[in-house]
């Protein structure tokens, strides 16, 4: 079988284990890299105002420098309490500096006393390829937020967010069960038809 290359375009390595997680039940022959894999890949400014536009312009950038189809994913945590917020801003809701643990330690800090906790999820993947193409699915999880932090095994908001139907967050939950419930799960599910056809 041969083995189809892609590239995720981010550097953060939790996200490239996830989505390799999720991709490499669905498509056994896929070989993901990350931006770590290509010294000298430019950083992207996530400069757009949607969570479409900051996917597709990460995946059109990465599959132009490293020559091989790209995919790319923005997601945001939308809490009804907070007006929306952090939104399509979650990566960095804390700062310019911001670290996953100082966003939830900000968003924790606003929900302090707030009776209506509910939050929604939200996904965009992108794949684009070197000649430019790029299509996008969108991928959506719904919960809420609780009151203090739950479970080791963290990534984003992991800790703070209980899926509908749960009573444990998604770092309480674990890998193998969140990897069917997440906001990214949903859209990479949606994603993996359109990969097939490129390597078709």
């Amino acid at each position: 079988m041969t083995r189809f290359e892609l590239v995720v375009a981010t550097r953060n390595e939790g996200k490239r284990k996830e989505f390799r997680r999720i991709l490499g039940r669905r498509i056994p022959c896929i070989g993901l890299f990350s931006l770590n894999d290509f010294p000298g890949a430019p950083a992207v400014r996530e400069t757009k105002a949607t969570l479409e536009g900051n996917a597709v312009l990460k995946a059109e950038s990465a599959a132009k420098f490293t020559g091989l189809p790209a995919l790319a994913d923005d997601s945001g945590l939308f809490v009804n309490a907070l007006g929306g917020k952090p939104g399509a801003k979650s990566a960095r809701y804390s700062g310019p500096k911001a670290s996953d643990a100082s966003n939830r330690r900000k968003l924790l800090r606003q929900m302090k006393g707030k009776k209506t906790r509910g939050a929604v999820f939200k996904c965009v993947v992108a794949v684009a390829t070197p000649e430019g193409k790029a299509v996008f699915a969108k991928g959506i999880a719904r919960g809420r937020i609780v009151q203090e932090e739950r479970g080791r095994r963290c990534f984003g908001y992991d800790s703070v967010f209980v899926p509908c139907g749960y009573g444990k967050t998604f770092a309480e939950l674990g890998p193998r069960v969140k990897d069917r419930l997440s906001h990214r799960a949903r859209a990479l599910e949606k994603i993996v038809p359109i990969i097939r056809k490129i390597i078709s």
